[in-house]
C-alpha cells in the first residue's frame, strides 16, 4: 500500500556518482503517492559526471520522476550548484514538471520559501574550482567508505560514516552548518516566511528559529548519499523520513512503467548541459 503525502522534498541525490544511493531512493519513491514533489537541487551531479558511470539504478530514478510527472503529481525541479547547468532552463515547463531556482508556496496559510541553499556558500560563489575539487574529494571519500562498510557488514559490525564523523568533529564544519541554518532562517523571517526549506549541506533538520524580528521553522531535506532522508508535509505537519528507520517496510525495487531511456541517450543529454 502506497502512502499518500501532500508534499515531499528530496535533494542532493547526486545521480552519476558512486555515492548516490539510487536503489534505496527508488524504494522510497515507489512507496509514496505525493501530490507535490520538490527536487531541491543537486539531483544530478554534473560537476563529477562520468560518461563511464551511470548505472541502471540511476536511470530508474529518472524514469520514476517522469512517471510521477505523467500523473497528477506536480513536480518542481529547483536547481542547485552541482546541477547548475539546468539554470539556463529556469521557468521551463513541460506538463506537470517545472524547472526553477526557487519557489514560494502557501501551505495551509503558511508562507513557505524553498531553495537549494548554495547561494550562502562562498566557496561555490567565488572559488568554484575549489568547490569542484572538494566535490571530487568527497566522492572519493564516499567510495572508500562504501568499501569499508561492505567489509564491516561482512564482519557483522555496524556501518560507519567517515563524512559524518568529520562534520561532527571539525569545529569549522559545525560552525558552517549553524551559520547556514541561521542565515536562511533570518532571511526568511525578514521576508515574512513561516517556513524556509533548503538542501545543499546534507544535514536533515527541522527546528524553529526565533530572533528579535520574529520566528520561522527552518527545514533541510538532507541527502541520498549519507543520510538517505526526505522531508514530508502531510496533514499540516512536517516530518523527516529516514530510509534506515523504515527500510524494513519498503518493498524491493520494481520496474517503473515508463518508456525506456537508453544510457547512451542520457549521456548525450547530460553532456549537452555540461
Amino acid at each position: 500500500m502506497k502512502r499518500n503525502v501532500d508534499l515531499v522534498v528530496i535533494s542532493d541525490v547526486h545521480l552519476g556518482t558512486y555515492g548516490c544511493k539510487a536503489k534505496e531512493l527508488l524504494q522510497y519513491l515507489n512507496s509514496i503517492e505525493p501530490k507535490t514533489l520538490i527536487l531541491n537541487g543537486d539531483i544530478f551531479d554534473i560537476w563529477n559526471f562520468k560518461k563511464s558511470y551511470f548505472p541502471k539504478s540511476h536511470l530508474k530514478i529518472i524514469r520514476k520522476i517522469l512517471s510521477f510527472a505523467s500523473t497528477e503529481t506536480d513536480i518542481y525541479y529547483i536547481t542547485g550548484n552541482h546541477d547548475e547547468m539546468f539554470r539556463k532552463f529556469t521557468d521551463f515547463e513541460i506538463g506537470n514538471l517545472q524547472v526553477c531556482n526557487k519557489i514560494c508556496l502557501n501551505l495551509d496559510n503558511k508562507k513557505t520559501w524553498i531553495f537549494h541553499g548554495d547561494v550562502f556558500d562562498a566557496s561555490v560563489q567565488h572559488s568554484k574550482w575549489i568547490a569542484k575539487l572538494g566535490g571530487k574529494g568527497y566522492d572519493l571519500l564516499i567510495m572508500i567508505n562504501n568499501l569499508t562498510n561492505w567489509l564491516l557488514v561482512k564482519m557483522g559490525r555496524e556501518k560507519y560514516s567517515f563524512s559524518k564523523k568529520i562534520k561532527n568533529s571539525v569545529k569549522n564544519a559545525v560552525k558552517f552548518i549553524g551559520d547556514f541554518e541561521l542565515t536562511a532562517a533570518e532571511l526568511a523571517i525578514d521576508n515574512g516566511y513561516n517556513y524556509v526549506v533548503c538542501g545543499h549541506i546534507h544535514q536533515p533538520q527541522i527546528r524553529e528559529v526565533v530572533t528579535k524580528k520574529g520566528s520561522c521553522v527552518y527545514l533541510n531535506s538532507g541527502d541520498w548519499v549519507e543520510n538517505l532522508s526526505a522531508l514530508e508535509y502531510h496533514q499540516k505537519k512536517w516530518s523527516i523520513f529516514y530510509y534506515e528507520e523504515h527500510k524494513h517496510l519498503l518493498k524491493e525495487d520494481v520496474s517503473t512503467e515508463f518508456p525506456e531511456i537508453s544510457q547512451i541517450e542520457l549521456m548525450k543529454i547530460v553532456t549537452n548541459f555540461s
